[in-house]
């Protein structure tokens, strides 16, 4: 049986540790209250941006782009991975990482060997590296500082190389945002551009909440149901009857760079999020442990302590005994 002081030492040791995982839960929760904020400030935009282009592409016979044109034949993948810069979160970038080889495997087995890799985060710049993949530069500061600026670089870069025939197909995987307790991990088609997705795609997210209990987060879905089932009767639906000026090269030359870009940082801020949530659940896991062991750990020294009078008081009485 360990001593009271072994013990001692090791309730100061988890003390100390647990004030580190609550500070880190505390710091994770305010950066994600900022991300949310974020996303909801853009995500309106994107949204209504991306019915109405694809259901003017779909509805229009003469609205056509080449990058909307699959390929018969895939000589060239593009693939943006996003992860973090720091762990401590979780399963977040084991399963992006995992995730990933799987893809590039996919693709290895179908006699794809240009494959290249835009890791958005250390933790997958770090892994490419390892393996020895193509990448496609170093983006470690944008997992940190999303920059709308240095998306549209990327967008407009892979557009390039989608019209130029330099790569056949770009590929997102990221953790797509739906709650504080929920994040999907998701692997989603850039280019070229899927018409057909759009009225299957999943907009639900829970930007408000830090909460992350299973009540808690089926009591919201069920609150946001009824509040979109409300919305759904009085609004009424988007005119899809267009009137395009000046002319339908340039609407289009417009608004589907607007659109890649758009998406991409979508799934950039959804990234980000999703990052400071899992951080939040690990660190608050840790926490809670941490407080299960202290119990445990003052039960054992309490007992001990206990014990330790006891023999004493035996030690006395039997002195006195025998005097």
């Amino acid at each position: 049986m360990p001593s009271l002081k072994e013990i001692k030492n090791r309730i100061a040791s988890v003390n100390s540790t647990r004030k580190i995982t609550s500070a880190m839960k505390m710091v994770a929760s305010s950066k994600l209250h900022h991300a949310q904020v974020m996303i909801q400030n853009m995500l309106p935009y994107e949204t209504l941006l991306e019915h109405i282009l694809k259901t003017f592409m779909a509805s229009e016979a003469d609205a056509r782009s080449i990058l909307t044109e699959g390929r018969e034949v895939v000589n060239g993948v593009t693939i943006v991975v996003f992860s973090s810069n720091s762990s401590l979160c979780g399963g977040f970038n084991a399963n992006i990482i995992k995730t990933m080889m799987q893809v590039v495997e996919e693709y290895q087995a179908q006699g794809v060997a240009d494959i290249t890799i835009y890791p958005i985060g250390r933790k997958v710049a770090d892994k490419v590296a390892k393996l020895g993949l193509k990448s496609a530069g170093d983006f470690s500061e944008l997992a940190d500082k999303p920059n709308v600026q240095q998306c549209i670089q990327i967008a407009r870069e892979q557009g390039e190389k989608f019209i130029n025939d330099d790569t056949d197909r770009v590929e997102l995987i990221y953790h797509h945002f739906k709650s504080a307790g929920s994040q999907i991990l998701t692997r989603k088609t850039l280019l070229p551009i899927d018409l057909s997705t759009e009225l299957n795609r999943d907009h639900e997210r829970d930007l408000k909440s830090n909460v992350m209990t299973k009540e808690a987060l089926e009591y919201l879905r069920k609150r946001d149901a009824q509040a979109r089932h409300h919305d759904d009767d009085e609004t009424k639906p988007l005119n899809d009857n267009f009137i395009v000026e000046p002319d339908m090269d340039t609407v289009l030359n417009k608004l589907i760079p607007k659109m890649l870009h758009l998406m991409l940082y979508t799934a950039l801020l959804d990234s980000n999020a999703s990052e400071h949530a899992a951080r939040m659940v690990a660190m608050q896991t840790a926490t809670d442990n941490a407080d299960e062991l202290l119990r445990e750990l003052n039960l054992q020294f309490n007992k001990s302590r206990q014990q330790a009078i006891t023999n004493e008081l035996l030690d006395i009485v039997g002195g006195s005994i025998n005097n």
